[in-house]
């Protein structure tokens, strides 16, 4: 189902944008994919100590327990050393394991780059906004060579406030130098992305993901970055 913005004069509807603002985990990030490869090596890494917990398992149950991205880190180890019957000071290990090493093991969707270098290419202007530390985000940044491929990029933790406040988003396209209206911003959270973007006045663009359900808002839908292109060009 494709969720549309219909109401006429809503902010931005039927007109191109001067700028594309985007989430980064399961937006631009294939978080899921990377948190998988992490989880498998973490149980190689630390297989002696582990060795009482099947691979499968473990992987399987640490997944479970990220939830997207949405639980704390300490609070997905935790669970995690009470289920397993795993010490504190393991438990600690694990953490500082993933906040150090989890970066080298992020991947963009293949798409990604092509299609942010294709669309700055055509004059648009390109920023990221996502919740999280300075350090994780930007060392995450960094991995997937995003960097360089934007114009502005807003972290919660620097910003001082996060999505959904509808400031982050206006200031996000303050220093785009666009209006609200002239901005769309893509992402997967049905609330922290969608609505996000939807009360602060941007055309949002929800990126399909079958673990959250349908934004409960107007917004485009697209299954991959690279619709945004087909999607540009229908806007004239």
């Amino acid at each position: 189902m494709t969720h549309e913005r219909i109401e006429a004069g809503s902010p931005g509807h039927s007109l191109k944008p001067k700028a594309i603002l985007f989430d980064l985990d399961d937006t631009l990030l294939d978080r899921e994919g990377s948190v998988l490869r992490f989880v498998q090596e973490q149980h190689r890494c630390f297989r002696v100590s582990l060795a009482h917990i099947p691979g499968e398992a473990y992987v399987r149950r640490v997944v479970e327990l990220d939830a997207h991205g949405y639980v704390a880190r300490d609070g997905v180890y935790r669970d995690l050393a009470r289920e397993f019957a795993l010490s504190e000071t393991l438990a600690q290990e694990l953490i500082a394991h993933y906040r150090e090493e989890f970066p080298s093991f992020c991947q963009c969707f293949p798409e990604v780059p092509s299609v942010l270098a294709s669309l700055r290419a055509n004059g648009m202007k390109l920023g990221i906004i996502t919740n999280g530390t300075v350090w994780m985000q930007e060392s995450k940044l960094h991995r997937l060579g995003l960097l360089d491929l934007v114009d502005e990029v807003l972290i919660s933790q620097r910003e001082g406030l996060g999505k959904p406040d509808p400031k982050i988003f206006l200031s996000a396209v303050a220093r785009l130098g666009v209006s609200a209206s002239e901005a769309w911003y893509v992402g997967d959270n049905p609330i922290t992305d969608i609505r996000g973007a939807f009360e602060a006045g941007l055309t949002a663009v929800w990126r399909y993901t079958p673990h959250w359900p349908p934004p409960d808002v107007p917004a485009r839908e697209i299954r991959s970055a690279q619709e945004l292109v087909s999607m540009l060009l229908r806007e004239g």
